[in-house]
């Protein structure tokens, strides 16, 4: 391996990074698809099982970080790097591990380096990959991590549209269930606007929206086009511009909207209810059966589910040809074994079987604030508030050129969207503007309200009358 590259956004891949990902998946059924069955059966087996094991990885050794229950994400990593000839070491359970003695994330990573070629982690806090690449010194890959996001498993759910529909472009999506506390639905809502999908959000009860920041980024980002109830035949979506990076905010709902939306469903993507996530107990939520499906424009509706369903998804739809949630579950070990093969550059006669050298350029300027004073990220799952990581953390964020601009947490990802700026040289605060650079940056501090500010030091400057002033 040449390059150290990390996986802990579905936004670390390019969607070029992203196609090849899925060329070499394909690939791995056609060669070491499962040949012990015959006939039709046999046909459609290999088209989703890996059946037998390459050499490319001898050698090599995966770890699997676990502070966070696990099947399917843990055994098909597993599965995966032995389909390739390497080998496995796994820590699955917090209680019988060093983090139960107290260690740091921080430190378990930089040990694991020691042992291992590459590091796949899963945990209860938004932002702990992101925490665990920058001690480790091996590639790290996201497994999930808090309700921030799961990106191999949306290489999963993309893989299994491209084989069930053989597009992802303009296919209308309905995402349905907990998308406020489902780090799957994040990876997967991003993913689908950056290849041109529509999507269609349907909670799963009151209060399960889509997160305000993820929200945000697929308006302002990603291209996304809202469109509100009484526009079309559903009751919302975000429906992907025509042009690329470029809103479509002239197009008439009639046209753009009635015309993608009229031709029905393709796609309906189940989560369950992610108790772990929620302080109350489960609320009313809704469920995927006969009966739900039974309307029209679900006729030709492929259903995926992440895994583990616990209710939301009737059994009796297993048999239904729309149902598609096993084969998902089943393109978990090429889709892995495709990424760990380009990460750890497994295959170097194929110079398309591995990633290009080096990060993805930050599309944002990076600003790092002082510890001790000012705004800290909001979200308090965040792995910055941890007793036991955020000593291992900065306090670092993406400054987004908006109007208003927002500070975006480096780690998790969530955005802080009121703010004030403190200007260290003039020691006054005001309202940030967006036209503000990385190199004005430098001389700022920001702060959550005026209140903060003024007990830091600093008195109102003429763009405070602007603000809020507390």
């Amino acid at each position: 391996m040449t390059t150290l590259r990390h996986v802990t956004s579905i936004n670390d891949l390019t969607n070029e990074e992203v196609e090849r990902v899925f060329d070499l998946a394909r690939r791995f059924l056609s060669e070491l698809g499962d040949t012990r069955l015959k006939g039709r059966a046999r046909g459609r087996r290999t088209s989703q099982r890996i059946g037998r094991s390459a050499h490319t990885g001898a050698g090599q050794i995966l770890a699997n970080l676990f502070y966070e229950p696990s099947t399917r994400t843990r055994l098909s990593f597993e599965s995966a790097m032995l389909r390739l000839g390497g080998g496995t070491i796994t820590s699955a359970d917090p209680a019988s591990s060093s983090a139960a003695k107290g260690e740091s994330l921080a430190d378990t990573v930089r040990v694991v380096s020691s042992y291992a070629d590459a590091i796949v982690i899963r945990h209860p806090r938004d932002g702990a990959a992101k925490l665990a690449a920058e001690y480790a010194s091996v590639p790290v890959i996201n497994g999930g991590d808090g309700a921030h996001e799961h990106p191999t498993q949306t290489l999963c759910d993309l893989f299994t549209l491209s084989r069930e529909k053989n597009k992802l472009k303009n296919l209308n999506v309905v995402i349905s269930g907990d998308l406020r506390g489902s780090r799957t639905i994040h990876s997967f809502v991003y993913a689908l606007a950056r290849f041109g999908a529509n999507i269609i959000p349907m909670p799963g009860a009151a209060g399960m929206e889509l997160p305000a920041h993820v929200d945000w980024r697929l308006k302002n980002e990603f291209n996304c086009r809202p469109v509100a109830k009484g526009e079309s035949a559903v009751d919302a979506a975000y429906v992907t511009a025509v042009e690329p990076h470029q809103l479509s905010l002239m197009a008439s709902p009639e046209t753009e909207l009635g015309v993608k939306l009229k031709k029905g469903i393709d796609v309906v993507y189940v989560t369950r209810f992610q108790k772990e996530r929620w302080a109350g107990g489960k609320q009313d939520y809704m469920k995927v059966d006969s009966n739900f499906l039974k309307d029209k424009k679900y006729k030709r509706s492929a259903v995926l589910h992440p895994l583990p369903r616990v209710g939301e998804l009737d059994i009796a739809l297993d048999k239904n040809r729309r149902a598609a949630y096993f084969q998902q579950a089943s393109y978990g070990v090429p889709i892995r074994m495709a990424l760990i093969s380009m990460l750890l550059d497994f295959d170097a006669d194929h110079a398309l079987d591995k990633f290009e050298s080096g990060f993805r350029a930050g599309e944002y300027p990076l600003y790092e604030q002082p510890r001790k004073t000012g705004v800290r990220c909001a979200n308090p799952n965040c792995i910055v508030h941890d007793p036991q990581e955020g000593i291992y953390t900065a306090n670092r964020f993406h400054f987004i050129p908006s109007n208003p601009p927002r500070l975006r947490c480096f780690y998790c990802e969530s955005d802080i969207e009121d703010m004030l700026a403190g200007h260290r040289r003039t020691r006054h605060y005001e309202a940030p503007g967006a036209d503000m650079t990385a190199k004005k940056l430098k001389d700022v501090v920001f702060f959550a309200d005026a209140a903060q500010a003024r007990a830091a030091g600093y008195s109102p400057g003429r763009g405070a009358k602007q603000a809020a002033v507390g």
